[in-house]
């Protein structure tokens, strides 16, 4: 008899459903062990009464619901439009839409993955990604082939130039302020850094940008530029980062048209194909800790998600762990078999940077 794992006596269905319940705790029970959800939804099959912020109201067509719609989402529920291969939730504000199969198991997967504290658009993904009878292999039952995943439905067209290959491991990947610490970095023995600039005058911008593309040239190193796209390729750097706000916003084939290589920023599953979508050069997974650094949009990651996403993505494309990672859990995190870390303060705010540097980068021959 397959193992179940009883859940908190809460409703995980309106209207509430035993046989569905029971599947839900079959398959909870091969998910291994994650932190217990702080935000329990419940999958509403039927609209309740009164929807909160909850719940996820399962429709087959939006627009049958009609008025009620508005009112749904105005008070903080998700609705989920499930029609034969195409799933869309609507949630916050923002639409996710994706393409793939559905097992008849979907929702109870659903359920199990968002007690498993999954946001509901990556819960979603990973439904979509789970088959019938999966909780009875033997083998790890998490969702970890690529080919089963489904695929966001309703993006830019990514450019016919693919974006050119870099390195398959980066290793220590310092994302840095300025011109002169990207200049100090590279006289360390760094081979990939980031220049992170937020703010500055065009004529400044251009000439920091300027020095670290001349820099990465003297040391045969990789340089990245942080969003400033346009200045990126004007000045004919290796290549650019950039995050998910940029997707709908970024000339996508001239980047790939000028040669730079490109990596994407991700927080989710839902991210994460989203950005193989545009064939990106490679992929940051983050924040996997808490950082100072910069506002975040979603939680930390921590080290399992870090895990579960190297395993569906390693060998995919290079992958980059960035956010919050010091000296200290860098080992650990290397243990998930990513092949970079990016790190910030562990060298700018470091009392010896060249000395913090070499101890980093021993980490990567361990």
């Amino acid at each position: 008899m397959t193992e179940r794992l009883p859940l908190p006596a809460r409703e995980l269905f309106w209207p509430p459903a035993d046989e569905l319940t029971e599947a839900v705790e079959r398959i909870r029970a091969r998910l291994g062990d994650w932190p217990p959800t702080h935000a329990p939804w419940r999958v509403c099959l039927t609209a309740p009464d009164e929807p909160n912020g909850g719940d996820l109201i399962v429709v087959s067509n939006v627009s049958h619901a009609g008025e009620h719609l508005a009112s749904w989402l105005v008070r903080g529920a998700g609705v989920i439009e499930a029609a034969e291969a195409r799933v869309t939730l609507h949630l916050g504000g923002e639409r996710y839409a994706l393409e793939g199969h559905l097992a008849e198991d979907w929702i109870p997967a659903l359920a199990a993955f968002l007690d498993c504290g999954f946001d509901p658009h990556d819960a979603l993904t990973l439904a979509m990604a789970w088959r019938d009878g999966d909780e009875r292999t033997a083998a790890d039952a998490w969702p970890t082939d690529l080919a089963r995943f489904p695929s966001v439905a309703g993006l830019p067209a990514a450019p016919a130039q693919s974006f050119p290959a870099c390195p398959s491991r980066l290793g220590l990947y310092p994302v840095l302020p300025t011109a002169d610490w990207v200049e100090r970095v590279l006289d360390y023995g760094v081979k990939t850094v980031q220049l992170r600039l937020k703010h500055a005058e065009p004529d400044v911008l251009k000439a920091e940008i300027a020095r670290c593309v001349a820099a990465g040239r003297r040391h045969d190193a990789q340089v990245f530029i942080n969003d400033h796209w346009r200045e990126a390729i004007e000045a004919g750097a290796y290549g650019v980062h950039l995050g998910q706000e940029d997707l709908r916003v970024a000339d996508f084939a001239a980047i790939a048209a000028a040669g730079l290589r490109l990596g994407l920023s991700t927080h989710s599953y839902y991210e994460m194909l989203t950005a193989l979508h545009f064939r990106p050069s490679y992929i940051a997974l983050g924040a996997v800790f808490p950082t100072t650094t910069k506002v975040m949009p979603t939680a930390p990651q921590g080290l399992v998600r870090l895990g579960r996403y190297v395993q569906l993505l390693g060998g995919v494309v290079p992958l980059v762990a960035i956010g919050g990672i010091s000296a200290d859990v860098l080992p650990r995190v290397l243990a998930t078999g990513v092949g970079s870390a990016a790190l910030v303060r562990a060298v700018t705010e470091a009392a010896d940077p060249a000395a913090a540097v070499a101890a980093l980068q021993r980490e990567f021959t361990q």
